[in-house]
């Protein structure tokens, strides 16, 4: 599974060296989502690395949410699931701190084509084909997000709409389990909106309402941008809190 790392030309600090070849076996599939890592003895003997060098750079993957560690079991693949969505992915909550995972209803699903904007996001051409999403995300019982994602076609080959939808666990769950796509974080920019007819039909807002507007490029293993998402939020009830801000709270 893993080989001996090979004296780096440009001086690649060992530690980085070996996080590369820990990455490079999760991207290829070497080891899957929820796999053990080998012992630390044996894979720092594998890599031809110390311990000391080994643990750096496993400290680096579990600091990326690439890697995690169980108490007594030893380090693992990290797999999304619910709580790492809510955790990492999603920064919606209510004013007064309540934080829940969302109710998410698929609005539509089609075969389209990247706009400009995607494209540049995902480093495509535009008008590549695309998967085309729609959801509406409830909290508390109240519509509060639309979001629109775009996904190039050739990184998703045999996505349908029923998949989509019956879906066991998160979207970046399915990603990861059924396309082997890692979403590791996500490139995100905020702006004040107002809601255009789209977003106060599915909002049920009046066109015009004030609302924030993220704009999400989600990132895989090797730095590979994978998903472009407009997301338009009703900020009324509801507000966007960073994991840093979560973190200090």
């Amino acid at each position: 599974m893993f080989a001996a790392i090979a004296p780096d030309a440009a001086g690649m600090p060992l530690y980085r060296a070996a996080k590369r070849a820990l990455v490079q076996a999760v991207e290829t599939g070497a080891i899957g989502p929820g796999d053990a890592l080998p012992c630390e003895a044996d894979l720092a003997a594998s890599l031809g690395v110390s311990i000391g060098t080994l643990r750096r750079a496993v400290d680096d993957l579990v600091a990326e949410h690439i890697l995690v560690r169980r108490q007594g079991r030893g380090t693992y693949v990290a797999t999304h699931n619910s709580d790492r969505f809510l955790f990492q992915f999603f920064h919606i909550e209510r004013s007064d701190g309540l934080r829940e995972a969302p109710e998410v209803e698929l609005l539509a699903f089609e075969r389209g084509r990247l706009d400009d904007e995607a494209a540049a996001a995902l480093e495509a051409r535009p008008g590549d084909p695309a998967f085309v999403v729609e959801n509406r995300l409830r909290l508390q019982g109240r519509a509060v997000v639309w979001d629109r994602l775009q996904l190039p076609v050739a990184l998703f080959k045999g996505l349908t709409e029923k998949r989509l939808a019956e879906r066991p666990s998160t979207i970046y769950h399915l990603w990861q389990s059924e396309f082997g796509i890692t979403v590791v974080h996500a490139r995100e920019r905020l702006r004040a909106a107002a809601a255009d007819r789209g977003a106060g039909r599915v909002l049920g807002v009046a066109p015009g309402s004030p609302v924030l507007q993220v704009r999400r490029t989600a990132v895989a293993l090797g730095g590979r941008p994978v998903e472009y998402r407009l997301s338009t939020v009703l900020t009324a009830q509801h507000e966007y809190v960073s994991l840093r801000s979560r973190a200090a709270g």
